[in-house]
């Protein structure tokens, strides 16, 4: 097998073309040949006993045929179209820096949008909302303002819950259409709920005047002039038209001969007789509700060609209002750009960005984004580098090998104004055109990226190299770029894949080393294992990124071993989780769907029903098996596809895998499924609980219970309360909701979850054997997290040999562990703590406690230089807030004042409410 040719390379992302043309010829013959080879398959599975000849193959070696075991020379990492400087602490201070002493509202709103570009790499969801929502509340201009209005939206993908139009107000002020179309800066705004709705001065009335008949809405002054277009006569008063505007008063006041006549004629003006009498009329009573939409377009032009400002606003305003479809947006932006009515034109834009990412897919409105006149006629209008990000943002998520994405970019690269905006730019177009295989051109690109001081794309220039035919070459830039820089583990990575033999291995595990989060050496040395038959040990390897990052590409390597052992059950699990992530990835190099490979070895599982299902869902809830629960509950969404209770779970533990857009695709999923409005809008409440929004997540609940109580309703309130440090009253109420919860009707799965939570409220609140009684009380309803519950209780009490029994529990019976092994640690000695928070980095090196701890103990034995440098190695793979924080204690502790500030300021960069380091800060600067 290691011999077999692949198609096409082993890939870590899914991509699938924006454009249904770009696909690749060739593919009826392959569909039709593999047609023949799944019918075969499916009756080999389907029988009791495995299949004697398929060609003297068995079934695992027939499945595998057409695509081979995964080879080490065809692994390769993607290369990260994101900012990664090298100097990433530096970069974060002197970021807070200017925003700290920046004084203008507009430049900290786009300051907030470098922000969110930097911190991207760091892949948290928050953050990068956190960024968006401080550049939308800084924003001053209408045309920021309707770029991240739109850009908040798509990142809650409100697009997919059903009956919501894109042009309707959520609730969320800063989201909201209309406000957005609102010009300057409220410093009262804030991340409230939007009145919108109930103002009745929004509401447009649309009485519509044709221009022929006569409406009276105020006594009419004498009419004492006409204007002639052709044969008809428009009487009108001299001195209101004179007031729209001063050529107008020259004109009919000053010393043209028209101030002399009775009738001036306005035939070669491009004005029409019914737009004509709507220039009377609004003369008159300065209102545009009275005419259609078309007469008031021909009013706007008549406004620019007579210097009517007023009127020409008022028109831009009026037109703004009433686009609400992409049709007619894309009909008025025309007229909006041709008039110079910006107001106009960013409500049509707004429209367009509110629609994706589904505007994606419409010609016509690519054809006009995408177009490069387009985008010198929108930055006329103010339009920029800020909406063609957001556009070409979109544009990757959906596909990074779509035409239309290498054309947003382009259009994004004549936008840039500022150094890191180019770097960003030419960077990502690097990483598409890689991924195209534009050779040439994505080495053009990184290596100018490289130039301008973006030491990360020098990775994208050494591969491009590589796929030239240059390998060499690239391995002396990669080898060039470690000795010049403070080594990081990408680059011994990089270098990696250019080196051979011991070397190459040396390399990779150096990488791990420096970055223990790195997947691609974890995802190698597997395949190297498979290669020489060590299946179960390529299993053992790929396992330990398994239990701190559910990565797509992982879990389908680990199924591809498990079906070469001809272990289907376990590789079944691994396809159902596979697909609860990315519901519709396409497995072997992209040739095989994943819904494919569940039904076909369907046949060799034993099939459970729904009773059963759920019974093995509370074993594994019950073991602390996230990822075995996952497989479950995609079993039983198949029992019953539209099961909003079920999805529900889904999106829980998927949350609690760190999966959060795969979780909010599941949350939207059970509100769209959900049969009552109570149900749905608890889901609706976890949506806005989890994307920062919590006090309409609040009011969601109250709305919920006020229809009907329910176990959920009160849970999510009680959970959002929670989320803030409380009082004793608050407590109490908190408590009184759980309380509520667990009367009302739910499953154990559920009521173990209050009853863990009732029981670390009544521990803050220091009623110790209330919460005993409830952590028991989950215990025997098999919710095992409760044993980390009941340990800190019994520390509390003083009783650490018992707290280290519970937690010794808790390791026996989880299958993730890692958690637990560090949280043993506070409840034994000095060495066995050391001991148990090892392994819990060894189990999950994300986890940032342990590193603290050590950094901790250094400090304590007076060994700065160690304690720094051990925070420091944590620092270069995961910048954390609480690391840093801890590392400018030191420095302050050892009396290096720069570094302290450097490093608060980097803290306070991603969080700048953090207390702790605010008043380090303070006190440094001091």
């Amino acid at each position: 097998m290691r011999g077999l040719k692949l198609l096409d390379r082993f890939t870590s992302t899914q991509v699938h073309a924006l454009n249904p043309t770009d696909t690749s010829n060739g593919k009826t013959h392959v569909g039709v040949s593999r047609a023949k080879l799944n019918s075969h398959l499916i009756k080999s599975f389907g029988s009791n006993s495995k299949p004697k000849s398929f060609n003297s193959l068995s079934v695992t070696e027939a499945l595998l045929l057409p695509y081979g075991l995964p080879a080490t020379d065809l692994l390769e990492p993607s290369i990260e179209p994101h900012l990664k400087p090298a100097e990433f602490v530096e970069i974060l201070a002197d970021l807070y820096h200017r925003l700290e002493n920046c004084s203008s509202q507009s430049d900290k709103s786009l300051l907030s949008i470098e922000q969110y570009s930097l911190l991207r790499s760091l892949g948290d969801p928050k953050l990068l909302r956190r960024c968006l929502r401080a550049a939308r509340q800084n924003a001053v201009d209408v045309n920021s303002k309707v770029v991240l209005s739109a850009w908040l939206r798509f990142e809650r993908r409100e697009d997919e819950l059903v009956g919501m139009s894109a042009m309707a107000c959520s609730g969320q002020v800063l989201e909201c259409p209309k406000v957005a179309l609102v010009n300057g800066f409220d410093p009262n705004l804030v991340s409230g709920h939007c009145q919108c709705d109930h103002d009745p001065s929004k509401a447009v009335n649309m009485l519509i005047f044709e221009g022929n008949e006569c409406v009276s809405l105020e006594e009419e002054e004498e009419s004492d002039v006409s204007f002639c277009i052709g044969n008809v006569e428009i009487n009108c008063a001299r001195s209101k038209i004179a007031s729209l505007s001063s050529p107008f008063e020259a004109m009919l006041y000053g010393c043209f001969k028209e101030s002399k006549k009775g009738k001036i004629d306005f035939s070669e003006n491009g004005i029409s007789v019914k737009g004509m009498r709507a220039v009377e009329m609004y003369s008159r009573t300065r209102r545009l509700d009275l005419f259609s939409p078309e007469i008031v377009v021909e009013l706007l032009s008549f406004a620019n060609r007579f210097c009517c400002e007023e009127m020409k606003s008022a028109c831009d305003a009026y037109l703004a209002s009433l686009v609400d479809n992409i049709d007619d947006a894309l009909v008025l932006i025309e007229y909006g750009l041709e008039e110079m009515a910006y107001l106009l034109v960013a409500a049509c834009l707004q429209v367009l960005l509110r629609g994706l990412p589904s505007s994606l897919y419409n010609p016509k409105v690519m054809k006009f984004l995408c177009s490069s006149k387009v985008r010198e006629r929108l930055a006329m209008a103010g339009h920029g580098f800020l909406l063609y990000y957001f556009l070409s943002h979109v544009a990757m998520e959906e596909s990074m090998v779509s035409k239309t994405t290498v054309m947003l970019l382009e259009r994004l690269e004549e936008c840039t104004t500022e150094r890191w905006q180019k770097t960003l730019v030419l960077h990502q177009l690097g990483c598409v055109l890689l991924e195209r295989r534009e050779f040439k051109d994505a080495e053009f690109r990184f290596l100018a990226a490289a130039k301008a001081g973006h030491v990360y794309s020098v990775a994208g220039v050494a591969r491009t190299k590589y796929k030239q035919g240059q390998q060499y070459s690239a391995y002396t830039l990669m080898s060039s770029i470690i000795s010049e820089y403070k080594p990081a583990g990408w680059m011994y990575q990089e270098r990696a894949l250019y080196n051979i033999g011991k070397e190459k291995i040396l390399d990779l595990s150096t990488a791990t080393e420096l970055d223990p989060t790195l997947l691609f050496p974890y995802k190698y040395r597997a395949v190297a294992k498979a290669e020489e038959k060590q299946i179960r040990a390529a299993i053992l390897e790929i396992d330990r990124t398994v239990r701190f990052k559910l990565s797509p590409d992982c879990i389908e390597l680990r199924a591809w071993f498990f079906i070469a052992l001809e272990d289907y059950e376990s590789a079944l699990r691994d396809i159902r989780v596979l697909l609860t992530l990315e519901p519709n990835y396409m497995m072997f190099h992209g040739k095989v769907s994943g819904d494919y490979l569940v039904e076909l070895l369907s046949h060799r599982v034993k099939q459970l029903s729904q009773a059963d299902c759920w019974m093995h869902l509370y074993d594994q809830w019950s073991s602390v098996d996230d990822v075995g629960s996952l497989a479950i509950i995609h079993q039983m969404l198949g029992h019953n596809p539209g099961k909003s209770l079920i999805q529900f779970r889904q999106s829980l533990l998927l949350l609690r895998l760190n999966c959060q857009k795969a979780a909010m695709r599941s949350l939207r999923l059970a509100r769209n499924n959900s049969g009552s409005e109570h149900e749905r809008l608890v889901y609706e409440g976890w949506i806005l609980y989890d994307t920062g929004n919590r006090e309409e997540a609040l009011s969601k609940a109250e709305k919920s219970i006020h229809i009907q109580r329910s176990f959920e309703a009160f849970f999510l309130k009680a959970y959002a309360l929670a989320d803030t440090s409380l009082d004793s009253e608050s407590s109490s109420y908190v408590i009184q909701l759980l309380e509520e919860a667990l009367k009302c009707p739910s499953d154990g799965l559920r009521k173990g979850q209050a009853l863990n939570n009732l029981g670390s409220i009544y521990v803050d609140c220091g009623k110790l054997d209330k919460a005993v009684d409830c952590y028991m009380s989950a215990l025997d309803i098999k919710h095992t997290r409760a044993h980390q519950g009941l340990a800190r209780v019994y520390h509390l009490k003083n009783q650490r040999k018992a707290a280290y029994d519970e937690m010794t529990k808790l390791i026996e019976k989880a299958q993730n562990n890692a958690s637990a092994y560090e949280k043993r640690s506070e409840y034994c000695d000095p060495e066995m703590a050391k001991t148990d928070l090892n392994m819990a980095t060894q189990l999950d090196p994300l986890r940032t406690y342990p590193y603290r701890y050590r950094a901790a103990v250094l400090m304590d034995e007076q060994k700065e230089s160690e304690a720094v440098e051990e925070l420091t190695r944590a620092i270069a793979f995961k910048p954390d807030l609480q690391i840093l924080h801890l590392r400018a204690a030191f420095h302050e502790s050892i009396g290096d004042v720069s570094s302290a500030l450097q490093d608060c300021q980097a803290a306070l960069c991603m969080d700048p409410n953090h207390t702790d380091t605010l008043d380090l800060y303070n006190r440094a600067r001091d």
